[in-house]
């Protein structure tokens, strides 16, 4: 990566992006120094503005983000980190420094549950009990939602709806880890109908 310094007195910014739920988490700046510590550690270092030295994301609270991936933008000036945090990424307790008022990115986090529910079976796990039933029953059970879904649309109140819908999109989430299938191959189809 051949990342431009000289143009900000030295600093980039730095994006960090959840590379689970893609929620944007904060930004931050670094200087050479920081991106190179972050590239040998894999956890995101700074450089603080306000401090004037490097600055190791979560190194008094113990919230570290783990470096996924890294990308620059064309202009060579801004670095996008997808990170794995430790715990909440602002200094306030809060997931996200945009205090955003909800995951906007919730389905992904909880297609992770479900894979990780997959991976790790509880006997009190409402995935597990369906997992053991049976793909026949998974998608009985999103074919039943998807018909209590029209009822609530056609014949009920907003908040029926609301919840019948959020039944649906949770059974559908099951039944794509039950078929070894993501969010992220269905934005792919979506995506290649959208550009014909």
């Amino acid at each position: 990566m051949n990342i431009d310094f000289d143009k900000s007195n030295g600093l980039v910014p730095v994006v960090i992006q959840d590379v689970q739920t893609l929620e944007v988490l904060m930004l931050g700046y670094m200087n050479e120094e920081a991106w190179t510590k972050t590239q040998q550690e894999g956890i995101v270092t700074f450089f603080s503005r306000t401090k004037n030295r490097l600055w190791t994301k979560g190194e008094s609270s113990g919230n570290y983000l783990h470096v996924k991936e890294t990308y620059l933008d064309c202009d060579n000036d801004t670095l996008l980190i997808k990170v794995t945090p430790v715990g909440p990424t602002c200094h306030t307790g809060n997931r996200s420094c945009f205090d955003t008022p909800y995951n906007q990115n919730f389905f992904f986090q909880l297609q992770n549950i479900i894979a990780d529910r997959y991976a790790n079976p509880s006997e009190a796990s409402y995935v597990n009990s369906l997992r053991q039933k049976g793909i026949n029953k998974i998608a009985q059970k999103v074919g039943e939602e998807g018909v209590e879904t029209v009822i609530a649309a056609l014949a009920e109140t907003d908040f029926d709806f609301v919840n019948e819908s959020s039944d649906l999109i949770f059974h559908l989430l099951v039944l794509l880890q039950e078929k070894g299938k993501t969010l992220e191959d269905i934005a792919l189809n979506l995506e290649s109908r959208h550009k014909k």
